[in-house]
């Protein structure tokens, strides 16, 4: 592939002090050079380049679900037709991209899957960091409750993204078969959750011994454990088991976040769903929509709490519903960012925590990704406007002009992500 030079008004790096008349110049995959528009080396000088406004790297979204449903609740997605699902996915992943994100970690769900057919070049959308499935205790918040259990675990068995494990042994072995799907990280439930009906969300789920096997075990393979936590029991205890990520961290206090900042733990707060979640009442049961009120009012100010005392963030969403239009849909991903500078975080750390934060959310796996450096990943965005001013502009997919992803333009003011566009179209 021929070197190709990108300049822009405002260069915005994902980790450092953004500047004034940059220039990126990259090469296949790999940025080559990064630095002033008047420095640009004597080689490149010739070449012609493309212009834009503001120019920072690709956004990943660290918690995000390809579910191709249009419910959140257990006992609906076990009903799902995987085909149906697989098809109102292929749209969501476009949708994502679109919205400037060029990598995602998905923690649970059919992107484990749907990578392969992004690879492949048959699929448009971002690159996918895919847990596979959600590791839960039997009755916790990956069971599907009113479903008879047998029926449940054979439907795990058979593509579900859950897997129900009990005793050190049975969880070794859920960590093994995500492996064995290729996971780039390992997803835990450690305490219950808003979505499942019958658990609370202050219980921890998993006892010790289970969460640090299981922690060991993906850890020989140089994984990460990623936990669903809200209740401060779960979170103590996963960060006893040595997980690397706190998902959520509804109840983070001053104990909870010490440890955090002893253990060099993320704190990924997926604040929209929480946000947004509140704005779609019929989305959830009754008592779930409950649960979610008063985990969101928790939520903000622990939330706030952890970016004052300076547990490091990396933006997630936990967006997952395949209905175009709301709060909640694929291609909103952006919000986070509007939700983290409410939480205390200036537009430039929401950023970094979008971008150059974000691939340590994988540990050993991470990519080189994140930033506008020489050897990172060509994975690079366009806006019409600069967030540092207004940080909404992150959450209004439109003022994301242009999308790069390994190099490849895959968004222009002159082309279109989808595949398909017609007036007929609902999105």
């Amino acid at each position: 592939m021929t070197a190709s030079v990108i300049t822009a008004d405002l260069l915005i790096p994902g980790r450092g002090q953004p500047f004034k008349d940059g220039a990126i110049v990259y090469d296949d995959r790999r940025i080559t050079w990064v630095g002033g528009k008047s420095g640009i080396p004597k080689a490149y000088k010739a070449l012609s380049s493309t212009h834009v406004p503001v120019l920072m790297p690709g956004l990943w979204d660290c918690h995000v679900h390809f579910l191709g449903s249009q419910s959140y609740i257990t006992e609906v997605l076990y009903r799902e037709s995987k085909v149906l699902a697989g098809a109102r996915a292929a749209r969501d992943v476009a949708e994502v991209l679109n919205a400037g994100f060029t990598s995602v970690r998905e923690v649970g769900g059919y992107g484990i899957h749907l990578v392969k057919a992004i690879e492949e070049g048959y699929l448009v959308g971002p690159t996918i960091y895919g847990a596979g499935s959600v590791l839960s205790q039997t009755g916790g918040h990956g069971d599907g409750h009113a479903v008879p259990l047998a029926e449940y675990q054979d439907a795990c068995a058979n593509g579900l993204f859950f897997e129900l494990c009990d005793g050190v042994d049975g969880c070794i072995r859920a960590v093994r078969m995500q492996l064995r799907q290729g996971a780039k990280v390992i997803k835990i439930c450690a305490s219950g959750g808003v979505s499942s009906e019958i658990d609370h969300p202050k219980h921890q789920q998993f006892s010790d011994a289970e969460l640090k096997a299981m922690v060991e075990e993906a850890h020989r393979s140089e994984r990460i454990v990623a936990a669903h936590c809200h209740g401060k029991a779960g979170i103590m205890a996963a960060l006893r088991a040595g997980c690397s990520t706190i998902e959520h961290g509804t109840s983070l206090d001053v104990e909870a976040i010490e440890l955090m900042l002893k253990q060099g733990a993320i704190l990924v707060p997926t604040r929209t769903i929480q946000q947004s979640g509140l704005k779609m009442k019929d989305s959830w049961t009754e008592s779930g929509y409950k649960k979610l009120q008063n985990v969101a009012k928790e939520h903000k100010e622990a939330y706030k709490l952890a970016v004052k005392s300076g547990v490091k963030i990396a933006l997630g969403t936990d967006i997952g519903f395949s209905v175009g239009g709301t709060p909640l849909s694929h291609g909103s991903n952006g919000s986070e960012l509007v939700y983290a500078v409410e939480a205390g975080l200036s537009p430039l750390q929401a950023i970094e925590a979008a971008t150059a934060n974000a691939p340590e959310t994988l540990g050993l796996q991470a990519p080189l990704s994140g930033q506008l450096k020489e050897g990172y990943d060509a994975d690079f965005i366009a806006l019409s406007e600069n967030p540092l001013q207004d940080i909404q502009i992150m959450a209004d997919a439109k003022m994301v002009t242009h999308v790069w992803k390994g190099g490849k333009l895959f968004k222009a003011p002159t082309r279109d992500i989808f595949l398909a566009s017609h007036p007929a179209l609902t999105f």
